[in-house]
């Protein structure tokens, strides 16, 4: 952006809203399912029919509890929910069910990891619960647009960061965090392609060391972490280069154009009176009691950071290491299990995101539908611990060998392959004379000082045994052969 931009100080704040995993709706018994026939999972609750009334969704506040404890929020033990006003094609009822003065979570973090090492906690304002809108849809028909109201009512959390992000980079952690931890606590699938996890940015700049913020701009419709980051870089430069020029920023709701790379204008920002907020009268209070908060906390798994930390102290992995296998539950669930079944933590590791993750992407399958169990991989690192078989024997032969029958037993096959270990020292010894004998001239340039030689000394030794001579014994007796 150039030396302009050096003069201006970036205010970002991100709303979150996360479709949660719930069987049914947010105040009614309507199925809550993707990809349904359209229209087909409503009914005249979520239609808006005179006479119907909403009623609590436990499953849904269960839900929402876990990511306000998650993230350390304040729990609101009395919530009245409130009428959101305003007119949509799709929103059949004119109003949308939320929480207004009082949300069920407040305050609490989200922690990020920069690039560069440096870590900031994200202040949250609040996360409150609330249902969602229908679908527009605008590219099926030449002349009308269409509306599906499958997803209308579905129950929502909409996560609201204090102002407090300075860049796209943070704020794309800061969604790839909300992603990571609503997937472990199993309450979303967290797939923005399809819209589960939606996410809005406000932003504005002002000159540093100002003590106003200057006009806020709302930027939607960004459906990947990618996007998000792309927008707020646009929408940053496109406000300063506004501001330089003595071009008023204009509040307003601005969505983004990916293959353009640019965000546009869609409508003026609305404020909080535009919505005319009013207590839902339809819905009685919702009360939590500590009892329930205690239960909800007791259920919950741990999470990516405690899991993080774990790794790093007490199984001594390394920041990449943790921050991979901390990537998915799944994956940092596979890994505990190995360990139950051996203590070699960084072979543990290795294998996982070596051979394990190499074969799963080859073959474009998840995890949960991986052939071998924990045990198995457990199996393998033994026998390479205990020198029945090389790591290159593992990896390249034995592990898979085991995906392909993996009702064997890992040394059964070991045995059947004929690549156990050979750590006998005549058999080491005579193939050590063998290479030594073949090559007297590189012999004699290693004595001279070219001691790289002893990798092809090594390769030669392990060719010749298939595979099978003790890598250790080897290095041992070339050395001795060597004179050394």
């Amino acid at each position: 952006m150039g030396t302009a931009a050096e003069k201006y100080e970036v205010v970002i704040g991100l709303e979150i809203h996360t479709q949660l995993l719930t069987n049914t709706k947010a105040f009614s018994t309507d199925e809550a399912e993707y990809g349904a026939m359209p229209n087909t999972n409503i009914s005249v609750v979520n239609l808006g029919y005179p006479g119907t009334l909403p009623r609590h969704n436990k499953e849904a506040i269960n839900m929402a509890l876990k990511v306000g404890i998650a993230c350390g929020c304040d729990i609101t033990p009395y919530c009245l929910y409130a009428r959101k006003n305003y007119f949509y094609a799709d929103l059949p009822k004119g109003y949308q069910i939320t929480q207004d003065k009082t949300p069920l979570c407040e305050n609490g973090f989200v922690a990020i990891k920069k690039e560069n090492g440096e870590e900031k906690n994200i202040q949250l304002t609040r996360i409150h619960l609330e249902e969602d809108s229908g679908k527009s849809i605008h590219d099926m028909d030449m002349y009308h647009s269409l509306i599906d109201y499958n997803r209308a009512g579905t129950t929502l959390i909409e996560i609201v960061t204090e102002p407090v992000i300075k860049t796209g980079e943070e704020a794309g952690l800061f969604v790839s965090e909300v992603r990571k931890l609503v997937r472990y606590l199993e309450v979303c699938d967290g797939n923005m392609e399809e819209g589960s996890l939606r996410c809005d940015a406000n932003i504005s700049v002002m000159l540093k060391g100002a003590s106003e913020f200057g006009t806020k701009v709302e930027v939607k419709n960004m459906n990947s972490i990618s996007n998000v980051r792309k927008a707020i870089e646009y929408e940053t430069a496109r406000q300063i280069e506004s501001v330089e020029a003595n071009i008023p920023v204009v509040q307003e709701t601005r969505s983004f154009d990916a293959v353009k790379g640019e965000t546009f204008s869609m409508r003026a920002k609305e404020v909080a009176t535009d919505y005319r907020y009013f207590p839902e009268p339809d819905l009685p209070p919702l009360v939590v009691s500590q009892e329930w908060i205690n239960e909800t906390r007791e259920g919950m798994p741990k999470l990516p950071g405690e899991l993080y930390k774990e790794f790093t102290t007490v199984y001594g992995l390394s920041h990449y290491d943790a921050q991979v296998i901390t990537e998915n539950k799944e994956t940092a669930q596979y890994y505990l299990q190995i360990l139950e079944h051996t203590t070699n933590y960084k072979a543990a590791a290795n294998y996982l995101m070596g051979a394990v993750r190499g074969y799963l992407n080859r073959n474009a399958i998840e995890l949960s539908d991986f052939a071998l169990q924990p045990l198995q991989i457990a199996e393998i690192i033994r026998l390479i611990d205990e020198g029945v078989i090389s790591n290159a024997v593992g990896e390249q032969t034995l592990f898979p060998a085991l995906v392909e029958s993996p009702s064997r037993k890992a040394k059964e096959l070991a045995e059947e392959l004929n690549v156990i270990q050979n750590s006998d020292d005549d058999f080491i010894i005579d193939l050590v004379q063998q290479v030594l004998g073949e090559f007297p001239d590189k012999v004699e340039a290693y004595k001279n000082g070219k001691k790289g030689l002893l990798g092809l000394f090594m390769g030669e030794v392990m060719k010749r045994s298939g595979g099978k001579a003790d890598p250790k014994m080897a290095t041992k007796l070339l050395r001795e052969a060597l004179g050394e």
